[in-house]
């Protein structure tokens, strides 16, 4: 067989990521962490205030932030200043301090 009696090969549609910066993404700068808080603090969003701080202080994985429960960071009627999960990667124990700030916008 030929090549001139092989069927042409061609691409039906451009690559959805064609052009764009494909991998891991740079990480937040301090100004744009607290931009983030000030707008959530001014549309009075507590629930995506006090997720945002803990994301932001404990270090978790996302998958981890949110399977947290309230008995992993609420206990005898206030906000524990530690607290300690197992980890869905690595199924390792991590502990993580849970910063006055923080503390605040969660029990809000």
């Amino acid at each position: 067989m030929t090549i001139d009696n092989l069927p042409a090969i061609r691409a039906r549609r451009p690559a959805w990521n064609k052009g764009r910066i494909v991998g891991q993404k740079r990480p937040l700068l301090p100004k744009h962490v607290w931009a983030i808080r000030v707008r959530l603090e001014l549309a009075h969003n507590l629930r995506d205030l006090a997720l945002f701080n803990l994301a932001i202080g404990s270090k978790l994985r996302g998958c981890d932030l949110v399977k947290l429960k309230v008995a992993d960071i609420y206990a005898a009627g206030q906000v524990k200043a530690w607290a300690s999960i197992i980890q869905s990667k690595t199924r390792k124990s991590v502990r993580f301090e849970i910063t006055e700030g923080t503390r605040t916008s969660i029990a809000a």
